[in-house]
């Protein structure tokens, strides 16, 4: 399996084999995090600077895992592309889980990695 760096806001999953997490991750949160409505340049910006981060720290690595909020992983996939690399996107399966905790039955969703879309 190629080696895929996390460029997201989560942190990997143990079933994500081969997924490198950034050295800095807060700093990978803070350019997908926005507060208020942003305007292009700012997108630009942020966008310009994942993509260098790639290509200075992690310059053996071709896959780039991406998600988040459209109007910034759409402009970073195609950056990505024109730098080099491949833009791939998690897909896991909602599980349902259920455990009874002092006779009550709790539910939750647990969610597993299936594999890569590119």
């Amino acid at each position: 399996m190629n080696k895929v760096l996390n460029l997201t806001q989560h942190k990997a999953t143990i079933d994500q084999v081969g997924v490198i997490e950034p050295e800095n991750k807060k700093k990978i949160q803070n350019h997908l995090t926005f507060v208020s409505l942003p305007e292009k340049g700012i997108i630009d910006i942020k966008v310009h600077s994942l993509v260098e981060y790639c290509i200075e720290f992690h310059p053996s690595v071709k896959e780039v895992m991406i998600g988040g909020a459209p109007f910034i992983i759409e402009p970073l996939a195609i950056a990505l592309r024109a730098a080099g690399f491949t833009p791939v996107y998690a897909f896991s399966m909602r599980q349902s889980v259920e455990k009874v905790v002092n006779g009550e039955v709790i539910k939750s969703s647990v969610f597993k990695h299936m594999g890569f879309v590119k």
